[in-house]
Protein backbone atom coordinates (compact mmCIF):
# COMPACT_ATOMS: atom_id res chain seq x y z
CA UNK A 1 0.00 0.00 0.00
CA UNK A 2 1.41 3.39 -0.97
CA UNK A 3 1.39 6.60 1.07
CA UNK A 4 -1.24 8.03 -1.28
CA UNK A 5 -3.49 5.02 -0.72
CA UNK A 6 -3.07 5.33 3.06
CA UNK A 7 -3.82 9.05 2.94
CA UNK A 8 -6.92 8.43 0.81
CA UNK A 9 -8.13 5.78 3.24
CA UNK A 10 -7.61 8.05 6.25
CA UNK A 11 -9.48 10.91 4.58
CA UNK A 12 -12.37 8.66 3.58
CA UNK A 13 -12.64 7.23 7.09
CA UNK A 14 -12.57 10.72 8.63
CA UNK A 15 -15.40 11.74 6.34
CA UNK A 16 -17.48 8.67 7.26
CA UNK A 17 -16.98 9.41 10.96
CA UNK A 18 -17.45 13.17 10.58
CA UNK A 19 -14.03 13.96 12.07
CA UNK A 20 -11.84 16.81 10.81
CA UNK A 21 -8.05 17.07 11.11
CA UNK A 22 -8.11 19.14 14.28
CA UNK A 23 -10.50 16.77 16.05
CA UNK A 24 -8.53 13.72 14.89
CA UNK A 25 -5.32 15.32 16.16
CA UNK A 26 -6.92 15.94 19.56
CA UNK A 27 -8.39 12.45 19.85
CA UNK A 28 -5.21 10.68 18.72
CA UNK A 29 -2.80 12.99 20.56
CA UNK A 30 -0.86 13.47 17.32
CA UNK A 31 0.13 17.04 16.49
CA UNK A 32 -2.18 18.73 14.01
CA UNK A 33 0.84 19.98 12.03
CA UNK A 34 2.16 16.40 11.75
CA UNK A 35 -1.22 15.21 10.54
CA UNK A 36 -1.54 18.06 8.02
CA UNK A 37 1.93 17.43 6.59
CA UNK A 38 1.24 13.72 6.20
CA UNK A 39 -2.20 14.19 4.64
CA UNK A 40 -0.80 16.72 2.19
CA UNK A 41 1.92 14.28 1.13
CA UNK A 42 4.68 16.58 2.35
CA UNK A 43 5.76 14.66 5.42
CA UNK A 44 6.25 11.24 6.93
CA UNK A 45 4.62 9.87 10.03
CA UNK A 46 5.97 7.47 12.62
CA UNK A 47 4.45 4.04 12.99
CA UNK A 48 3.54 4.95 16.57
CA UNK A 49 1.57 8.01 15.41
CA UNK A 50 -0.04 6.03 12.59
CA UNK A 51 -1.21 3.46 15.15
CA UNK A 52 -2.75 6.21 17.31
CA UNK A 53 -4.61 7.60 14.29
CA UNK A 54 -5.74 4.16 13.16
CA UNK A 55 -7.07 3.38 16.64
CA UNK A 56 -9.20 6.54 16.67
CA UNK A 57 -10.52 5.83 13.17
CA UNK A 58 -11.29 2.18 13.95
CA UNK A 59 -8.68 0.88 11.52
CA UNK A 60 -5.93 -1.66 11.98
CA UNK A 61 -2.42 -1.74 10.58
CA UNK A 62 -1.47 -5.05 9.06
CA UNK A 63 1.72 -6.35 7.49
CA UNK A 64 1.50 -9.29 5.16
CA UNK A 65 3.78 -10.85 2.57
CA UNK A 66 3.73 -9.23 -0.86
CA UNK A 67 1.98 -11.05 -3.61
CA UNK A 68 4.29 -12.05 -6.47
CA UNK A 69 4.08 -9.82 -9.54
CA UNK A 70 2.90 -11.55 -12.67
Amino acid sequence: MTNNEIIRMLKERKEVLGINQVHLAELSKVGVATLRRFESGKGNITLNNMQKIADVLGLEIKLEPKKPKQ
